[in-house]
């Protein structure tokens, strides 16, 4: 009992100091039928999205999320992408609804793989929330990131929603079935 508290302790200490560590998944440069920002955050999602659609990794970017997605897509237009390149899906309130109408609309237009842009505390539990939503598809995770060392988050708004997503993977995982490993 006293080992399993200790390993708890260690893993918890080393969650909270490596976070990106536990939270991040990046599987680095690939081409997709699609890139999918999604909403939630201010600025970066879309303006990395616009930088991965300027190198060609897809020729389409499907934009999730209610609310905040005309300001994503205002902020792909100033990027250079293209009106015609654009996809809206503005009735998702939360991940696993940003991973079910994004499928949908993949499905309709046959497409097989996805980029998936999101801040990179968030990219584990949205990259697993596609796959689980949709085994047969592929996805891959290019999270964006600010350039800093694993310390300087902790003196941003992100430690909040850093700490939250702690909170939320196994939410996900009992109220989905989305498991985060």
């Amino acid at each position: 009992m006293l080992a399993a508290t200790l390993l708890l302790f260690v893993l918890a200490t080393a969650a909270i100091v490596f976070p990106k560590a536990f939270l991040c998944v990046d599987n680095g440069p690939a081409k997709a039928d699609v890139i999918i920002v999604l909403g939630g955050a201010a600025w970066e999602r879309p303006e990395y999205a616009a930088e991965l659609f300027k190198e060609h990794a897809a020729p389409e970017i499907i934009v999730s999320g209610a609310g905040d997605n005309q300001i994503a897509r205002l902020i792909l237009l100033k990027d250079g992408v293209p009106p015609d390149a654009i996809r809206m899906e503005s009735k998702s309130r939360t991940t696993s609804e940003n991973a079910r109408y994004s499928i949908e609309m993949m499905r309709q237009d046959k497409m097989h793989s996805a980029i998936i842009v999101t801040s990179w505390y968030h990219s584990r539990r949205a990259l697993k929330c596609f796959e689980h939503y949709a085994p047969e598809l592929q996805f891959f995770s290019w999270p964006a990131m600010f350039e800093s060392t694993h310390w300087q988050w902790m003196h941003k708004e992100e430690i909040k929603r850093v700490y939250l997503e702690y909170l939320k993977l196994p939410g996900y995982w009992v109220r989905y079935g989305v498991s985060p490993f």
